[in-house]
């Protein structure tokens, strides 16, 4: 394990008393918090300094951590939506259908997904089959499918998403109110210059 490539989220689970540091690790990249210290990208980062001592790890601390969180989030997460037989990947097409309000096609809701088009089709297979969505031609482009939400698909986003919202203010009740607003202003920055900028660093 890297820190900058954490965990999925199978294999991820909350430390254990004897995986958290007491002591913050020096730091020559972003300086940690008493809180920060005490985690388990920590010790993976402790590592690789005693490897390479001069290594920059600022990025590694903050990539790696945002891994960590979104695999152990995704844990929370995805518990209401096993109950409903649904995986993750089928939910973010029903809640991107219920959430625009209106029909998308296939390659619509691969972008909105940030999904492949094959692996979309497959979801919307599954998902006719069960009766959440359903497929209407395109009048003009016969190639063209538009895909809607049925009223049993429907009933099953709006019954879910408040057990979604429950999870996720669980999980995040160890911060309060400022810290969350800072957190969500620190994200919604990097988040924006990575969509900008992202196609070019691949390039």
């Amino acid at each position: 394990m890297t820190a900058t490539h954490g965990p999925s989220a199978g294999d991820a689970a909350p430390a254990t008393g004897s995986d958290r540091r007491t002591d913050p690790p020096a730091t020559t990249g972003a300086t940690d918090t008493s809180a920060a210290g005490r985690d388990t990208v920590a010790e993976v980062v402790r590592q690789w300094r005693a490897v390479h001592p001069g290594l920059d790890t600022g990025p590694m601390e903050v990539i790696g951590r945002i891994n960590r969180c979104s695999a152990l989030f995704q844990q929370a997460e995805d518990a209401p939506l096993r109950r409903a037989g649904l995986t993750r990947p089928e939910f973010d097409l029903l809640g991107a259908l219920r959430r625009t309000g209106h029909e998308l096609t296939p390659s619509e809701l691969a972008r909105e997904t940030f999904s492949s088009g094959a692996a979309v089709t497959k979801r919307l297979k599954q998902l006719t089959e069960r009766g959440l969505v359903e497929r209407r031609g395109d009048t003009r482009d016969r190639r063209v499918a538009h895909v809607r939400l049925t009223d049993a698909g429907r009933e099953l986003v709006d019954g879910i998403l408040p057990a979604q919202l429950s999870y996720e203010t669980a999980v995040l009740s160890g911060l309060d109110h400022a810290e969350l607003s800072d957190l969500a202003s620190l994200l919604g920055g990097l988040l924006s210059q990575l969509e900008g900028r992202l196609g070019a660093l691949r390039a």
